[in-house]
């Protein structure tokens, strides 16, 4: 199976190296993405957008000759789920990590603070204390390390889509921060927050009980799961 992975903000393809060795033994062919702008600290990040990124992905789909499994993380959910619009017909299932689908209209986080068009990753005390769950010292370190800023249009520009048909696309959230419980009841009730996700005709949740970065935190565990989300796939 061909895996696309799509990293969050900040992120480049190396914040996946704990998750993909488990998925490469497995059999998969992996496809760990660095998205435009997030090369290097000094990268032009400038007139880069949200579609920069969904193209991006969408231009992954395309160079494979068979149907994809897609993993985002995080904002990559978003990302991932615009790819999903574009190829319908090209995704077998989409795993979203501590994230979900970005639904028309919707920016991915729109109160990040800019600074000079970009968005730098944040102080540590910005983020709520769930998230930092099991990020150890050493592993903000090594976060921070591989850290570039985040094209500001990314963040802010709202999501564009058109194809039904992407609500057929099966899909599985590791739900990490809140527990799958908590997003099974927002779906119940109504909930804003997860309306789109409520549109997908077969979704499948899972815990895995850690911070916003599992790629970090729970590397191997996170690795079982996408390939138990893989498996329920079926053939490529």
């Amino acid at each position: 199976m061909d895996i696309i992975l799509v990293p969050g903000f900040w992120l480049d393809a190396s914040s996946w190296s704990g998750v993909t060795p488990a998925l490469k033994a497995a059999g998969h062919t992996v496809h760990p993405l660095t998205l435009p702008g997030l090369e290097s600290v000094e990268a032009d990040r400038s007139g880069i957008g949200l579609q920069d990124h969904i193209d991006a992905v969408v231009q992954a789909i395309d160079g494979l000759d068979r149907p994809v499994v897609l993993v985002g993380h995080s904002g990559g959910g978003g990302i991932a789920y615009g790819a999903v619009d574009a190829r319908p017909d090209r995704v077998l299932r989409t795993i979203y990590v501590d994230a979900g689908p970005l639904g028309e209209g919707a920016a991915i986080n729109d109160g990040l603070p800019v600074t000079g068009g970009e968005v730098p990753l944040p102080d540590w005390d910005a983020f709520d204390d769930a998230d930092l769950i099991g990020l150890t010292e050493p592993l903000k370190e090594q976060f921070r390390a591989i850290s570039r800023p985040e094209p500001a249009a990314v963040t802010r520009d709202r999501q564009q889509l058109s194809n039904e048909r992407r609500w057929d696309v099966p899909a599985t959230v590791i739900a990490c921060e809140f527990p799958a419980s908590v997003l099974q009841q927002l779906i119940e009730d109504g909930h804003p927050y997860v309306s789109e996700l409520a549109r997908i005709s077969d979704v499948d949740f899972v815990d895995l009980p850690t911070g916003h970065w599992p790629q970090f935190t729970r590397p191997a565990e996170l690795a079982q799961l996408i390939l138990v989300a893989v498996d329920a796939s079926g053939p490529a």
